[in-house]
């Protein structure tokens, strides 16, 4: 037993180390650390609480629950608390846990054995048999609304069938099946945007879109496990209750079974542990709950947890192979990545051959030589990550250091002190930099130009494309004169470019491939700024206030926009009729909110880009932040508290949304058409 001051510092040290791997988890959904260890760093951390009681905080870790929550979303309270499970990886504990409620309740009972998802949990509400809200888990008391976004989720009901409750909730999982999960990551590597480590980070960033149509591209599952025995519904056992959801409409686990005994949980246990590689979703346990809802509520809850369920977490799948080799690649940013060939070994259900390994940091922290035999490992983590050396099988002592020049150009590479990849300079030289740009610029969510990786060999190869303006350049006869091409192709091809030339300015902005400019980020520029020019001219001060737009953001675009080059291929571009402005149908509607500045807090019936529209075609400016310069807050339901709280300390007018259209509406000339577009944004939507 550790003395009292140790336990002090170790207490101290593991709250820190859990409290940051939380919010990796939870928030950023870039987890550093293994489930595993992260759940044997939490008994730890219970270890010593409960030796030394008085150390024990209401903030700690092992008796709150992690949050998601997110600035971006309107805050809900939870009817209901929504807990987290406890877990463990021995069945012994499994045992325990069947002790402890045996002894605890006076009458007969049977558990309720179902798989444990591996995605991102979520409350949904309905009344009258209609989808009214959806919550995430948040801090377990407070979630963040993502209604809009579950609503675009294919197999959540909108409407219930059947003898439904008046109001009810019931919970579940929001998952990523492996088929979407791999094509997301394809499309994301393809735009040189980092790669999701597991399906279930991929589900919760998803579900967290700002742009509710997107999240319907995710390819997103709902499976839903358990309706609280509180909501006073008057079933008998979790079994049954799951039962009546299904018969609803609503799409409910169905690979639960009703057990009697330990035995019968270890032979479940045992079943799905040898054939949950065969699912098309993620799962990473069993969930063990007591089936009759009586006994539920008896038992009761811990401040973090049920008494009456317990989570047996799966040993992630690992197995040990060799090093055969490293390559590097190059990136359309020119970083370079360090790539291990590995002797072919199948884990989870497929052949790995490949496994990243980041950067030479990483490669360093494992102490990666030539020939080493590694453990790669899988199970949640769908992409192949090497997790240890075995060094009982070391037999060289040569250690791999990245290459000081490019791999494919061969200029010398440059580090950033902040950085921890290398990157090639030779931005208009290196063949795989410009391939990757062309592959960017041609993609579904920049151009969408009909083409692909191949298509972009074959064009640089041949010389006839080393920017994406030459694209533009093609005529059917040079296509034509290339292996593989035919008539239909080629026009095919044609028509995607002319249609490119149709492609809203914020796409264009995002296809230029400018490094730390997404998708979001482009969107924000495009609209604050309004057209390239004004984007290009623009002081490092003035990019910082944009949404989205920090300082390394910003740095990066102002460098672009000051290299000769790009200025050049932007200038082709504007000749071949791109859109470098925001379009004509989002010019001034009336001068009705000239210098106003608005910021806009919370949900409204229409989304919120056409109420920044709106305010933009009205005359006004949009801000993200409550100053003493804004004019008035457009308030619509859940609004942001903060928000709400800095209008009162600073006398700011607080405006609802039937208020804010009826001042848009009054135009200045009231004899002026509007158009239906334009209408169409004015009215409110009814749903």
């Amino acid at each position: 037993m550790i003395s009292r001051e140790e336990a002090q510092h170790r207490i101290s040290e593991l709250r820190v180390i859990l409290e940051e791997n939380s919010r990796r988890y939870y928030v950023d959904n870039a987890p550093t650390m293994s489930d595993y260890e992260f759940d044997r760093k939490m008994k730890e951390l219970e270890s010593l609480e409960a030796q030394y009681p008085d150390l024990l905080t209401s903030d700690s870790p092992t008796v709150r629950v992690g949050s998601d929550l997110d600035r971006g979303f309107a805050k809900v309270a939870h009817r209901y608390p929504m807990l987290s499970l406890g877990n463990t990886y021995s069945i012994s504990e499994v045992e325990e846990f069947a002790a402890r409620a045996d002894k605890s309740l006076d009458s007969d009972f049977t558990y309720c054995c179902e798989l444990k998802f591996d995605g991102t949990a979520i409350c949904l509400t309905y009344i009258d048999g209609k989808l009214v809200r959806a919550l995430t888990r948040g801090d377990g008391v407070v979630g963040d609304d993502v209604t809009e976004n579950v609503r675009h989720i294919s197999n959540v009901p909108e409407v219930l069938k059947g003898d439904f409750p008046s109001e009810f909730e019931i919970r579940g999982e929001v998952l990523m099946p492996f088929d979407a999960f791999d094509a997301l990551n394809a499309e994301r590597e393809a735009l040189e945007e980092p790669a999701f480590a597991n399906p279930r980070n991929a589900a919760s960033g998803s579900l967290k879109l700002q742009n509710p149509s997107e999240v319907a591209h995710r390819g997103l599952y709902c499976t839903l496990y358990h309706i609280p025995s509180q909501s006073g519904l008057g079933f008998e056992t979790h079994d049954q209750a799951l039962s009546a959801a299904e018969s609803w409409g609503l799409p409910v686990s169905d690979t639960r079974k009703v057990c009697r005994n330990i035995s019968e949980i270890e032979q479940f246990i045992q079943y799905w542990d040898r054939n949950r590689k065969d699912l098309p979703f993620p799962t990473d346990g069993i969930v063990i709950k007591i089936n009759e809802m009586a006994c539920q509520r008896s038992l009761g809850y811990t401040a973090k947890t049920p008494r009456w369920a317990v989570a047996y977490k799966f040993k992630a799948e690992r197995a040990l192979t060799r090093i055969l080799g490293i390559d590097y690649q190059v990136g359309r940013t020119g970083a370079v990545t360090p790539v291990a060939n590995l002797d072919p070994v199948f884990i989870s259900g497929t052949m790995v051959r490949r496994s990243t390994l980041v950067n030479q940091d990483q490669m360093e922290l494992l102490d990666i030589h030539l020939d080493d035999y590694v453990y790669v490992e899988k199970g949640g983590e769908i992409i192949p990550k090497i997790t240890g050396v075995e060094l009982s099988k070391r037999s060289s002592s040569k250690v791999p250091t990245c290459p000081t020049n490019c791999p494919d150009c061969g200029t010398p590479l440059v580090r950033n002190e902040k950085e921890a990849k290398w990157f090639c300079p030779n931005q208009d030289g290196c063949p795989m930099q410009i391939k990757g740009r062309l592959l960017h610029f041609i993609s579904r969510k920049a151009m969408n130009i009909l083409a692909g990786e191949a298509t972009v060999e074959q064009l640089y190869d041949a010389g006839m494309v080393k920017v994406p303006s030459d694209l533009f350049c093609l005529d059917k006869y040079q296509l034509l004169s290339l292996e593989g091409w035919q008539d239909k192709s080629a026009q095919n091809f044609l028509d995607s470019l002319q249609q490119a030339r149709t492609v809203p300015f914020e796409r264009v902005l995002f296809a230029l491939g400018i490094r730390f400019v997404g998708e979001t980020t482009a969107r924000s520029v495009a609209r604050h700024f309004r057209d390239i020019d004004s984007v290009a001219s623009a002081a490092f001060e003035d990019l910082t206030r944009v949404e989205d737009v920090g300082d390394i953001i910003a740095g990066s675009i102002y460098d672009y926009f000051r290299t000769p080059s790009h200025l050049d291929e932007i200038g082709r571009m504007k000749a071949f009729g791109l859109q470098f402005a925001v379009k004509d149908e989002s010019s001034q509607i009336s001068d009705s909110l000239s210098g106003k500045t608005i910021v806009i807090s919370g949900n409204f019936r229409i989304s919120r880009d056409e109420i920044k529209e709106l305010i933009v075609r009205n005359g006004g400016k949009n801000s993200s932040s409550i100053s003493s310069k804004t004019s008035f807050l457009l308030c619509g339901s859940k609004p942001g508290p903060e928000k709400l709280h800095k209008c009162e300390e600073l006398g700011i007018v607080v405006m609802g949304e039937d208020e804010f259209f009826g001042m848009i509406e009054s135009l200045p000339d009231a004899g002026q058409a509007v158009t239906d577009v334009e209408k169409e944004l004015i009215e409110p939507t009814l749903f």
